[in-house]
């Protein structure tokens, strides 16, 4: 072979090579768009975390207007605040996570912002699932599993490792409620052993017990009064009789 030959030969591989290299970073720069979280305290159980999102962008024709985020299990939409982000973006609670959002960035930006959590759960790993809209309406869709992704980014969701809890961290304190109303004391509620008791209302109505209650002496004195009336009255009757009877005999004769 010619040195000629050679030196085409060469250039011709180099070539195919260099080919081969940018077909390869042009497959790879979608795939290697991703969102990630991170925070320097993620610690199961921690407290006002403040977790780092960075959202790459895929696309080259629009900017990101809007991101979605699902949150995981022990997490509630009420415990996020927003921290900083890009110029006239607003964190809004959803139902299931939040959404940040504002005026689209610049075309080929990627966008960073933070929110901080009022309690970490006690958990290994935390998911956040997420929706990222252009103002084209192109929506990327970072909500599979590393295992569906095949180990690499793919569309991933973002994943935050946590280390082991704090020696003595426990559950969140309920918010502090009103204090409840002090019970009555003992003095008020329980008669002193001194003092004398209480007396029955002298208007006071006697019970059916009461009532049904009549003594040997009550019953016999209720009795003997209408005996003694009738007794009375059958003795006037009969003087009366005897008076009629007399006074006939005496008219006769």
């Amino acid at each position: 072979m010619s040195t000629s030959v050679r030196v085409r030969t060469v250039r011709r591989c180099a070539g195919v090579a260099a080919a081969a290299t940018a077909a390869t970073l042009v497959l790879a720069t979608p795939a290697s768009a991703h969102v990630e979280v991170a925070s320097e305290s993620a610690r199961a159980l921690a407290e006002n975390v403040t977790l780092t999102f960075d959202a790459a962008t895929e696309s080259d024709a629009a900017g990101i207007t809007r991101l979605e985020v699902f949150l995981p299990k022990g997490i509630a939409p009420a415990d996020v605040t927003y921290g900083k982000g890009p110029a006239g973006w607003k964190l809004v609670p959803t139902g299931k996570g939040f959404t940040v959002s504002g005026p689209p960035v610049a075309v080929g930006e990627d966008v960073t912002y933070s929110v901080v959590v009022r309690r970490l759960p006690d958990a290994k790993s935390l998911v956040f699932k997420t929706l990222q809209t252009y103002d084209d309406g192109r929506v990327d869709r970072w909500i599979e599993g590393e295992e569906s992704s095949g180990g690499g980014h793919g569309h991933s969701a973002p994943v935050l490792e946590l280390k082991a809890a704090a020696p003595g961290a426990g559950p969140v304190a309920p918010t502090p409620s009103a204090s409840p109303t002090p019970s009555a004391s003992p003095t008020s509620a329980t008669p002193s052993p001194s003092a004398p008791p209480a007396t029955e209302p002298a208007d006071a109505k006697p019970t059916a017990s009461d009532r049904g209650t009549v003594t040997a002496e009550e019953s016999g004195s209720s009795s003997a009064l209408p005996i003694g009336i009738g007794v009375a009255v059958l003795a006037l009757a009969g003087g009366g009789l005897w008076w009629f009877l007399r006074s006939r005999r005496n008219g006769t004769a």
